[in-house]
């Protein structure tokens, strides 16, 4: 059983307020000058503070009298050897013996009379005044109690020695953790003092553990772990400071986002002044550096932690995922200051996997969700101006419309909010926003056809149907930039095609139309002479053409393509109807020659105002030849490679042509149409002509 006992400092202070945490520099916001928090660095199950111990104020290495024989009675050898060796140690200025690691540094502890070591009342003085030059002394007293108790003192004795060694320990702890609470404000050598205090009684708790139990007849006072109360105390200056409230709100942030700010600054700040102020005066064993930044990322994640419980709005839910995946291991763990310092420090993500995925997933939704209503909305005011007879923007002389843009953007901005988390991230979103885009895509088709079908009679029909037509064009471009490849999926762009075609069909509806009346000249008193009704159909589409300069360049080709297109589908439809039958080769060959002639003007005419269409080159000449040819054989060669080009040309339509040849005998007729049975094969032409075509 342990003896009960009373400590021998009267005047001992109990517990004392404990110091603010570190005064980091350039801080968002001023320390307090005090940290009003009680002291928890009394935790010694062995000796209480608070206990009182009646003690000998003599120095410790005075004979005492025994009681009752009046008589001295000799000190055991241990702790008188074990003082001297040290008092040898303290006339060399402090300088530890090789035998023995390294302490705190020992000058100005006051000598004892006579040059002996300091007295228990003496060091209690220099602790007091906060000299911790007296860690070394003390340690020198520690050691000896254990060498007393070796040497067979009494257990009497022994407590009392204890008792003074663990109430100077105790002081010693109180003045060394009272410094490193607010370690910036202390001076230089003072901080390097505390600091190599700590760092040596951590290397006596691990001599002492690797030493075993010590005597039984003395109380087991180590490890006495001042580290981990170290520690504890950081993690609460950490907590702290993390803790207080942000500055004042800076416009359009939310308290999320205000909180955000202010740990990330606050956190990179403190450990910036650890590494530049406290790592050069700190032992390295201590890990100073890693230790403050363990503990602030311990409570960072338990905040964290509670805030991705809740129900997060987009905005935080957002906020909350770029924190934790971009900008507080990019920003804070590895930047240029502390990158290298914390390569040994064990912090590792802030969330677990499971709840991170969680917030991608909520994440995604959200983004889905505000894309969708974002681009809805943008249509819904692009759609309100068509119906309101809004005339559209001119650009470069072009009619333009702005919704591309705004789509485009909208979508943008969603795919770099992603990929400002992570890459891996951006990854998921893309398809996200395709589905996204491709809805839109489709709502915007329906939109613009209903506009086409209900307001031809606005006086900006035609200007806002071209400005569409170009959007076009912005949407395709835009859209490869954004998918950062070529092969966009052929899916996503379809509604835009469809679009367009609607489009350029609308504008060239009035043009068609005018050309039928022309094209029903070609009857069969005409076509003796059919150039002349070219002249004027050609005549007719020249007159219309400025009318489409507000197009684009390339859909002004494209629309040239659909007049060419239409010209040789409608002069095709006209020697279809049966109603020319020429019986002399004369008269066949004379034909044929008209047709070349006029399919010459067309072909010259659409190529020089921009179309494209070299695949109608031979449309009309092939079918000129079938004509001029007499021999069924000639015939069946020339009409299997028109086949071969055009593969929509069909036994009807070649029955037309052939019915043109009245000298035909049927069964010929009928031997040359079998060689579409075999030339074509069901294959699908890659553009319609004569599925167009309508025979009688």
């Amino acid at each position: 059983m342990r003896l009960k006992v009373k400590m021998f400092f009267q005047g001992l202070p109990g517990r004392q307020p404990v110091p603010g945490p570190p005064d980091f520099p350039a801080s968002p916001e001023k320390l307090p000058s005090s940290w009003e928090a009680e002291s928890e660095a009394s935790e010694d199950p062995e000796l209480p503070l608070d206990a009182e111990v009646a003690v000998d104020a003599a120095p410790l290495e005075r004979e005492e009298e025994d009681p009752e024989k009046g008589k001295k009675k000799k000190k055991s050898k241990g702790l008188p050897d074990v003082l001297h060796i040290f008092n040898k140690r303290w006339k060399k200025k402090g300088k530890p013996s090789a035998a023995e690691p390294p302490g705190p540094p020992q000058a100005e502890v006051r000598a004892g009379q006579d040059g002996r070591l300091p007295t228990v009342e003496e060091l209690k003085a220099d602790l007091e005044q906060g000299r911790l030059e007296a860690a070394g002394p003390l340690l020198a007293l520690e050691r000896a109690l254990g060498a007393a108790a070796l040497e067979g003192a009494s257990a009497e004795e022994l407590v009392r020695r204890q008792s003074k060694v663990e109430a100077l320990y105790a002081l010693l702890r109180d003045q060394v953790l009272g410094l490193l609470r607010r370690p910036l404000e202390a001076a230089p050598e003072r901080l390097r003092q505390a600091l190599a205090v700590l760092a040596e009684q951590e290397r006596e708790d691990r001599r002492a553990a690797e030493a075993g139990p010590g005597p039984s007849a003395l109380a087991p006072t180590r490890p006495r772990g001042w580290l981990r109360l170290w520690r504890r105390d950081v993690a609460r200056a950490a907590e702290e400071r993390l803790a207080r409230p942000p500055g004042e709100a800076a416009a359009g942030r939310s308290e999320l986002e205000r909180a955000f700010l202010h740990m990330g600054r606050t956190m990179r700040e403190d450990l910036e002044a650890v590494v530049e102020r406290l790592k050069p005066v700190c032992p390295a064993e201590l890990g100073v550096v890693a230790a403050y930044a363990e503990s602030y990322h311990q409570h960072l994640a338990a905040q964290l932690g509670a805030m991705a419980e809740f129900e997060l709005c987009e905005r935080d839910t957002y906020m909350l995922l770029l924190w934790v995946q971009n900008l507080y291991p990019n920003d804070i763990i590895n930047s240029p200051k502390l990158a290298a310092e914390l390569q040994g420090a064990k912090l590792g993500s802030l969330l677990p996997p499971s709840q991170i995925r969680l917030l991608e997933a909520t994440f995604l939704s959200n983004e889905a969700a505000s894309v969708r209503e974002l681009m809805g909305r943008a249509l819904e005011l692009e759609a309100k101006r068509w119906a309101q007879d809004e005339a559209p923007q001119s650009l470069d002389g072009h009619c333009h419309s702005e919704l591309a843009i705004d789509v485009i953007q909208i979508l943008s901005q969603s795919q770099a909010k992603a990929e400002g988390i992570t890459l891996e991230l951006g990854a998921q979103t893309r398809p996200v926003l395709q589905a996204e885009l491709f809805m839109f895509l489709r709502s915007y088709q329906r939109s613009f056809e209903e506009f086409l079908e209900r307001s031809k009679h606005l006086t900006n029909y035609r200007a806002n149907v071209m400005a569409n037509i170009n959007s076009c064009q912005l949407f395709w471009s835009s859209v490869e930039k954004w998918q950062m490849r070529q092969d966009v999926p052929s899916y996503l762009l379809a509604p835009l095609k469809e679009l367009k075609a609607r489009g350029l069909d609308a504008l060239l509806q009035d043009l068609f139309g005018a050309l039928k009346p022309l094209f029903r000249q070609l009857t069969q008193t005409r076509w003796a002479t059919p150039e002349q009704t070219l002249e004027g159909i050609l005549a007719a589409v020249q007159a219309t053409l400025p009318g489409f300069s507000a197009l684009r360049g390339c859909f002004r080709e494209e629309l040239m393509e659909a007049v060419h297109l239409h010209l040789v589908r409608e002069y095709i439809g006209r020697l279809s109807k049966r109603r020319l039958v020429l019986r002399t080769a004369e008269q066949q060959q004379q034909l044929a020659g008209h047709i070349d002639a006029n399919a010459e003007a067309i072909w010259d005419f659409c190529t020089q105002h921009g179309s494209h269409a070299g695949w109608l080159r031979h449309a009309l000449p092939a079918l000129a030849e079938i004509i001029r040819l007499q021999d069924p054989n000639a015939i069946k060669i020339s009409v299997a490679a028109y086949a071969a080009q055009y593969p929509d040309f069909s036994k009807g339509h070649l029955s037309a042509i052939l019915a043109i040849k009245g000298n035909l005998s049927s069964s010929d007729a009928r031997s040359i149409r079998s060689i579409l049975d075999v030339s074509v094969g069901g294959q699908e032409p890659s553009v319609p002509l004569f599925s167009l075509i309508k025979v009688s």
